[in-house]
């Protein structure tokens, strides 16, 4: 069965939009006639995955006025904001918790959990207004403890608790979800693992369907919610 999504006039902020999957996310609600803004620390043409095209506000979302300043800046620009997607996120990991970093545990928590609360801050006030959604992206390996990557593992976990504090504070108003993939098959984890069945792996495009899905209105009763999004990883 074909499934299709109709987003005219309505405007969407996709944090990571430079990335593998943000940009899948970007393309997906583009096709869907959404207005659709990407940000990110890597410029477009630094990019070989975001179309050129795309409105693109550059932000770190680290930096909580910067975080507010693009928020701002595309709610004038477009008039409106309805969706925020925060893809966002990095990974590290190989190396037990008394032997990591505390600057490694830093950008784990900045890059992962900061983006998205500073995101949707800014953002809720505006999608309040047009009975907006949220969907963010967590991990699936968020929700159990694992060796050598436990700050990651945190990070994505809270990413799913403030997705459920968001639901709860906004019932009726936002709705917030979240997506857990495992390995998503880009040309970077490819490269990182040559010899892994890669067939078992989850093609972005289809994460980004998942994604659009839940800011549709035939997702209109789930909110506060974590998809498995990791077929049959």
């Amino acid at each position: 069965m074909s499934v299709s999504f109709d987003f005219s006039d309505r405007v969407a902020l996709v944090t990571g939009g430079s990335g593998v999957l943000g940009s899948a996310v970007v393309e997906t609600f583009a096709d869907a006639n959404a207005t659709v803004a990407a940000t990110d620390v890597v410029l477009p043409a630094d990019s070989p995955h975001l179309d050129s095209s795309v409105p693109f506000y550059e932000g770190d979302f680290t930096d909580e006025a910067d975080a507010e300043r693009v928020v701002e800046e595309v709610v004038a620009d477009h008039g409106r904001l309805d969706f925020l997607v925060n893809v966002a996120g990095t990974w590290r990991g190989g190396a037990p918790l008394d032997e990591t970093d505390v600057e490694t545990f830093d950008l784990l928590f900045d890059v992962n959990l900061k983006t998205m609360f500073l995101a949707s801050k800014h953002a809720l006030p505006h999608l309040r207004e047009t009975a907006g959604s949220v969907v963010s992206v967590s991990a699936r390996s968020s929700l159990e403890g694992g060796a050598g990557d436990g700050p990651y593992r945190a990070a994505k976990a809270g990413v799913r608790l403030l997705t459920e504090t968001i639901a709860e504070e906004n019932l009726g108003t936002v709705r917030a979800n979240a997506v857990m993939p495992s390995v998503i098959d880009t040309p970077a984890n490819r490269e990182m693992m040559p010899d892994a069945d890669h067939s078992s792996w989850v093609d972005p495009a289809d994460i980004a369907r998942v994604v659009a899905f839940l800011c549709s209105d035939a997702a209109g009763v789930t909110s506060g919610a974590a998809v498995p999004v990791y077929g049959e990883a």
